[in-house]
């Protein structure tokens, strides 16, 4: 892979307060107007929680009306296995599984989680990323996911819901992909954001993996430093500065990753809020990284954090 810098004359980030026009976020009362409208967007629950059953149980209890339910591991994502722990879905069966759901090729889509701060639950990105990278171009997040909608006094239904078949036709490549090697080329010549906690980071510890550490280069970022206690996401401003800190300028490119791929869609959805919709997401992330022990591993804070 041939990392090419941000073309010259665009900034890092556009310098509006607004958020970008590509704003990958819709606010609770943006999309319960929608869903009175003629046309509505397809509302997908992807509740989930990292290690534990899939939200199909939380969704039958109450949903937001006229939502249908994917599982994040079996319908968004391949099997496990030399590909990480959440690697890409087969574009046959990932097109059967949206088409289950209902999902149009003209009509945008809304996807949701539980919202809460907690980064095991917050799948909604990663499948906000899919369905991007499968080449459909309409697809946003509920910012705060369910706990937002439900706090704001929303409706929500409970049981099944059977849709429509749907007609998309997942065309891969929508959005960029880092293999290994493209990974250690942008934690090289540009940002690789590391999405996980510091202490897996630093490979103090590693409670899924079989290794500790960090990928040569990387700069941590935590996910939950990009959102506020209630899990909404923070402003465009906010996420510029903290984007800034970490070291993004316009010249050198970006790229994320995390234990398996979910949190750092996160990161991915973030830049693409502030308008680096160049930004690259490792699907294998570190679950990948440590299937070849030829590949470096580092441990420790970064030499910034060090005072170097």
């Amino acid at each position: 892979m041939t990392i090419e810098p941000v073309p010259a004359g665009q900034r890092a980030f556009p310098p509006a307060a607004a958020a970008s026009p590509t704003d990958p976020l819709i606010d609770v009362a943006t999309l319960a107007a929608q869903l009175a409208g003629d046309t509505p967007p397809t509302v997908l629950d992807v509740r989930w929680r990292l290690g534990g059953p899939p939200g199909q149980a939380d969704y039958l209890a109450g949903h937001l009306p006229g939502a249908v339910f994917l599982d994040l591991d079996a319908d968004l994502c391949g099997p496990p296995g030399v590909g990480g722990r959440h690697p890409l879905p087969d574009p046959t069966e990932l097109t059967q599984a949206l088409r289950a759901a209902g999902v149009r090729q003209d009509r945008p889509v809304v996807v949701y989680d539980g919202g809460t701060a907690d980064p095991a639950t917050r799948s909604a990105p990663r499948a906000w990323w899919t369905l991007r990278w499968a080449g459909l171009s309409q697809v946003r997040v509920l910012d705060g996911g369910f706990a937002a909608w439900v706090a704001a006094g929303q409706p929500v239904e409970s049981g099944p819901v059977a849709p429509e078949p749907g007609d998309v036709t997942v065309t891969p490549a929508g959005l960029p992909v880092l293999a290994a090697a493209d990974a250690a080329a942008v934690a090289a010549e540009g940002v690789l954001l590391d999405a996980r906690a510091p202490a897996r980071y630093r490979g103090e510890t590693e409670p899924i993996d079989p290794v500790a550490g960090h990928i040569p280069g990387a700069v941590n970022l935590p996910l939950t430093e990009l959102w506020h206690a209630d899990g909404r996401w923070r402003d465009p401003d906010g996420l510029r500065a903290r984007f800034g800190q970490a070291g993004i300028d316009p010249a050198r490119p970006v790229g994320a990753y995390c234990g398996s791929g979910v949190t750092a869609a996160g990161i991915v959805l973030a830049l693409h809020r502030v308008g680096r919709t160049d930004a690259q997401l490792y699907v294998g992330s570190w679950s990948h990284w440590v299937t070849d022990p030829q590949r470096p591993v580092a441990t420790g804070p970064a030499a910034a954090e060090e005072g170097a």
